[in-house]
């Protein structure tokens, strides 16, 4: 890809803000989404439940803005700042983390503080997995990675990633969270889309470097002409935006950091809440570290340089790993690579890391400015949604991109590929109980589980002049007509 700014690249001051700013808005709904799942899934359901001390103990989407922040820079000192990629709250430990506290509550006493303990020991548990992983990858190399995932492999699973995402960002693009029609929603997210598609494609200089401000602001002030006349004519489908969140909103507050909640808990620790601790994090980090593999192959193929091989893929474990150790001693949720970031540097030709360095900074400089993040916070759900189909459908052509290498002329590697392909986008998900924890097997991991069997037993059984061929349709011409 042509860069603007390669990975070395320092931008003036000026465009580092504005492209920081981008790069915090591709990442954000999705960083503070874990914690409020958690909320309002599993915290929230155990206070009506009776388990009161939990009440004033919900995570807080700003300490994980601010451990997402720790987390990247840690990710960029241990990558040597060569991998241009933010590191936000992980979906895949979602079941993780209700664990932490669901298993607290079977303590009889400190169970609010006892699970916030568990968020730090499962998320040290699940990173000193991804140590383990680099220790040995640092003495072995990564050969053994590519034969066991080459682009057969690889480029289907980067596609699910996208593909896999699709229908929150259609979900999101048909919702206004101030209850407003369908229709409304619809006309703000596709207008977002359209400016940021005409940005990208049409823009000049600094438009085409950031289409997503350009994008969301156009579809945030068509969102606020609609829900201003929906209040002075009293039309409740036209309402978009929800000013509700703005009430009560202090200009500096302090983040209420994982850490913190977590002072009075240490002393009722028990193996018990240790060994569910393990059962529910450790098995998911395997399959986190498949998705690292995948975006890290991604985000190689964007800026033209392997980075399992520089910085190495044992750098980029240790950075993953480490980084979501910190950032979840500040926010409670494991990091993860984002997806998003990825497409945000493909889409912009951004690759500078100075830009995901500044937007770690942002990103831990606004969770203590409480108008700034819930302005960010009432960007309706439609306008993020149309910007979210871009980015998705980037992280899904990336790996479709990734393809075109493969020859698909060859049986092994069509079998390959489709297998991939059907089982990811069906959502062909594996989940596991066990007495006192369960964990869940996401489809784009159970994806690249099977892509990765399906070619270690097909290896070698190749017969490109028996391949199955896909029917071409002829071209008509004005003797056929």
């Amino acid at each position: 890809m042509n860069l603007v700014y390669d990975v070395n690249d320092r931008p003036s001051f000026g465009k580092i803000l504005i492209f920081a700013l981008q790069q915090l808005l591709a990442i954000l709904a999705a960083t503070i989404a874990v914690p409020m799942i958690i909320n309002t899934n599993t915290i929230e359901p155990l206070i009506e439940a009776g388990y009161t001390e939990l009440a004033g103990h919900l995570m807080q989407p700003a300490a994980a803005l601010f451990g997402a922040g720790i987390g990247t820079l840690v990710y960029v000192l241990f990558t040597k700042a060569k991998s241009p990629v933010f590191l936000g709250s992980s979906f895949a430990f979602l079941g993780s983390l209700s664990a932490a506290f669901t298993g607290a509550v079977t303590v009889s006493v400190g169970y609010a503080s006892l699970g916030y303990v568990g968020l730090i020991l499962g998320a040290v548990l699940a990173g000193l997995v991804y140590v383990i992983i680099a220790v040995i990858v640092r003495f072995a190399g990564v050969n053994w990675i590519n034969k066991l995932m080459p682009a057969q492999v690889i480029g289907p699973t980067v596609a699910i990633i996208g593909l896999s995402l699709a229908g929150n960002a259609v979900g999101d693009l048909q919702t206004c969270d101030a209850g407003g029609s369908v229709w409304i929603a619809l006309a703000c997210g596709i207008v977002t889309l359209l400016v940021v598609c005409i940005c990208s494609v049409f823009g000049k200089k600094m438009g085409k470097l950031i289409p997503f401000i350009i994008g969301i602001c156009a579809g945030y002030v068509l969102a606020l002409i609609f829900t201003l006349i929906g209040k002075w004519t009293g039309n409740a489908d036209l309402m978009v935006i929800d000013f509700s969140i703005f009430e009560g909103v202090q200009l500096f507050a302090v983040p209420r950091f994982t850490f913190v909640e977590s002072l009075d808990g240490w002393k009722n620790i028990n193996i018990g809440y240790i060994v569910s601790l393990i059962a529910a994090y450790v098995p998911v980090s395997f399959v986190v570290f498949a998705e690292h593999i995948a975006d890290h192959k991604n985000i190689s193929s964007i800026i033209g340089r392997d980075l399992l091989e520089e910085p190495g893929l044992s750098r980029t474990l240790l950075g993953d790993g480490v980084g979501s150790m910190a950032g979840a001693v500040f926010g409670g949720c494991p990091n993860t690579t984002y997806g998003e970031s990825v497409a945000c540097v493909a889409i912009t030709r951004n690759a500078s890391v100075v830009t995901i360095i500044a937007t770690a900074i942002l990103a831990i400089l606004i969770s203590f400015f409480g108008p700034f993040v819930t302005f960010l916070d009432s960007i309706p759900a439609c306008v993020m949604g149309g910007v979210c189909m871009s980015l998705y459908g980037f992280i899904a052509v990336s790996g479709l991109k990734m393809v075109q290498k493969v020859d698909l002329n060859e049986n092994r590697n069509l079998f390959v590929v489709s297998v991939i392909l059907i089982a990811g986008i069906g959502g062909l998900a594996l989940n596991f109980t066990f007495p006192g924890f369960a964990f869940k097997i996401t489809s784009v991991a159970t994806a690249l589980i099977l892509g990765v069997i399906f070619n270690l037993i097909l290896k070698g059984k190749s017969n490109p002049a028996e391949a199955i061929q896909v029917a071409e349709i002829p071209e008509i011409t004005d003797k056929q007509e």
